[in-house]
């Protein structure tokens, strides 16, 4: 008895280390088995007191008075799953006649609490099939990516979510983003994740950085261009519109809509091209927009209606080029002057670190979800990188990037230097450092360059 007394101590010791320690050891370890026994025993009575539960139908009623039975009781969701994750439970649920996945949407908080969980967040997969997803810990306070990720082209994993599952930065889904955060907020570890995840990816990262450069410039051998001022930025953005309108008379070109071509081959766009014709994709990177739209002097401001009318044009027509933008700033409000409102209408995505005063948060989140509005706002000081995304559906998460040093970033993007490719239009603004190539390549991959 007593070296079983010892060796219980000893394993309650080890839990309580772990889980304070390390939240993600104790849980594949302990916690995943005492919250599904703690899920499943609790279900019917927690259901029941969140109002979850649907009133016996009349025939069962019926049938318990003819067999001179006792009534039936209310019944909860039937479950359909239950799967313990890497950071939580997922719960598939089956509603009952007359219940709403609202329902359960709205009681989230109420089931945290009576089943002892971190978090609860719900989604409808199908009509009458709500999927209740359970953090056993804060994810988000120790960020660790997954070894493995799902990647495709255009698509990168660049943050983790609160209930555990991976942000990616879908650019074929949502073409053009926007993040807002202030000073010291983690808007550049973002970027960092950002760039690092595309830089393995065939296409090309143009950089606009109005802070002489500091932020992006150390990641230049992963660059087609970059730009360190707004008179270099103008003329840069300049280049790229021309750019677009040459790949929008290449897929003209490559339409060929004739009666025995099948559909789905109609080019509408690059990606309807074929592999050995497809413009290289680009992705533009303004690292603080605020700085090409202030202006002190008639000519800054015809430099900034420039780059406005530019960056507009780009946001409109860009993504059938695959010409895509990632605006970062610390504010985005229409007090940037003209035009400004209308690029972020364009903007469908929108992630917001912490901000300093609610206006900063509408700008982001205002005209789709006064949710996602009061989450930005909530963000503590001292968790830096903590962010809310969102997109024009009004759907939005809590999410944060896994810290990224410059000088990791920095060793990623000169492991792919050679993936770099040379746009001949961007060819004036390719940055010059020792190694990096300045010839430039034709339009298309494989096309041969024209006289």
């Amino acid at each position: 008895m007593t070296g079983f007394t010892v060796a219980l101590v000893l394993v309650a010791a080890a839990a309580g280390l772990l889980r304070w320690r390390r939240p993600a050891w104790y849980w594949l370890t302990f916690g995943v088995t005492l919250a599904s026994i703690r899920v499943l025993v609790r279900y019917a009575t927690v259901m029941d007191a969140c109002g979850l539960t649907v009133a016996p139908s009349r025939w069962r009623l019926a049938l318990a008075r003819a067999t001179n039975r006792p009534a039936p009781e209310s019944r909860p969701p039937r479950i359909l799953l239950l799967r313990p994750t890497r950071t939580g439970l997922l719960l598939r649920l089956k509603l009952r006649p007359g219940q709403d996945a609202f329902d359960v949407a709205a009681a989230s908080d109420r089931l945290r609490h009576s089943f002892s969980m971190y978090g609860v967040t719900s989604r409808e997969v199908r009509s009458g099939v709500v999927e209740v997803r359970m953090t056993g810990y804060d994810v988000l306070k120790r960020v660790q990516m997954p070894a493995t990720t799902v990647t495709r082209p255009m698509r990168v994993p660049v943050a983790l979510r609160e209930d555990g599952s991976i942000h990616y930065r879908d650019y074929r889904a949502i073409p053009h983003a926007l993040t807002l955060g202030a000073t010291e907020s983690g808007k550049s570890v973002y970027q960092r994740n950002l760039v690092a995840g595309l830089a393995a990816q065939d296409v090309a990262l143009v950089g606009i950085d109005c802070k002489q450069g500091v932020e992006l410039f150390p990641l230049a051998r992963r660059f087609s261009a970059l730009a360190d001022n707004p008179d270099t930025a103008a003329d840069l953005l300049d280049a790229l519109v021309a750019r677009m309108g040459e790949v929008y008379q290449l897929i003209r070109a490559e339409q060929r809509i004739t009666a025995d071509i099948p559909d789905a081959e109609i080019a509408a766009d690059i990606w309807d091209l074929p592999d050995d014709i497809r413009p290289t994709p680009v992705v533009v990177l303004v690292d603080e927009v605020a700085e090409l739209a202030l202006f002190a002097s008639k000519e800054e401001e015809k430099r900034r209606e420039r780059i406005v009318t530019a960056l507009v044009r780009l946001a409109q027509l860009g993504r059938a080029a695959g010409i895509y933008l990632e605006i970062c700033g610390q504010r985005f409000g229409s007090e940037l002057g003209k035009g400004i409102t209308m690029l972020r209408a364009q903007l469908t995505g929108r992630t917001a670190h912490r901000v300093n005063d609610e206006t900063s948060a509408n700008m982001a989140f205002g005209d789709i979800s006064p949710d996602a509005v009061l989450a930005a706002i909530q963000i503590p000081a001292d968790m830096r990188g903590v962010a809310v995304a969102g997109d024009s559906t009004g759907g939005w998460h809590r999410i944060r990037a896994p810290h990224t040093s410059l000088r990791q970033a920095v060793n990623v993007c000169n492991g792919y230097a050679d993936r770099t490719p040379d746009l001949p239009e961007l060819a004036p603004f390719r940055p010059s450092l020792p190694g990096i190539s300045s010839a430039p390549v034709p339009l298309s991959k494989a096309a041969p360059a024209t006289a």
